[in-house]
């Protein structure tokens, strides 16, 4: 079953941009999250839904920028200056309550930085 569900992946050069959609419904939290071969996943950024703390990552500190659209009950992880390295699968994930873990995954977009 798909709780989540992500868009926006793709291949695109070094030094472009891309950006992730996640559309979810009923979440106190939605992070972004991504796996690379021989590494743990590794946690991107996560925003509330209501209110206004983010949270980013070291690799997306100055670079990536998570945000959101209440109408459109999506969650944005918008990506600039793009490096091979940033090449992964990129998941989103949810929180139901501000004390639980992450209870919902998506199943994944692919993104690509070619050199």
């Amino acid at each position: 079953q798909v709780q989540l569900v992500e868009s926006g992946g793709g291949l695109v050069q070094a030094g472009g941009s891309l950006r992730l959609s996640c559309t979810a419904s009923d979440f106190f939290e939605m992070g972004w999250f991504r796996q690379v071969p021989g590494k743990e996943r590794e946690f991107v950024a996560a925003i509330r839904w209501r209110g206004s703390p983010k949270y980013h990552g070291e690799s997306a500190k100055g670079r990536f920028t998570i945000s959101k659209d209440h109408a459109k009950n999506t969650v944005y992880l918008t990506m600039n200056a793009l490096k091979p390295d940033d090449t992964a699968v990129y998941y989103c994930a949810t929180k139901k309550s501000q004390t639980t873990t992450w209870d919902d995954w998506g199943q994944g977009t692919q993104v690509t930085v070619s050199s």
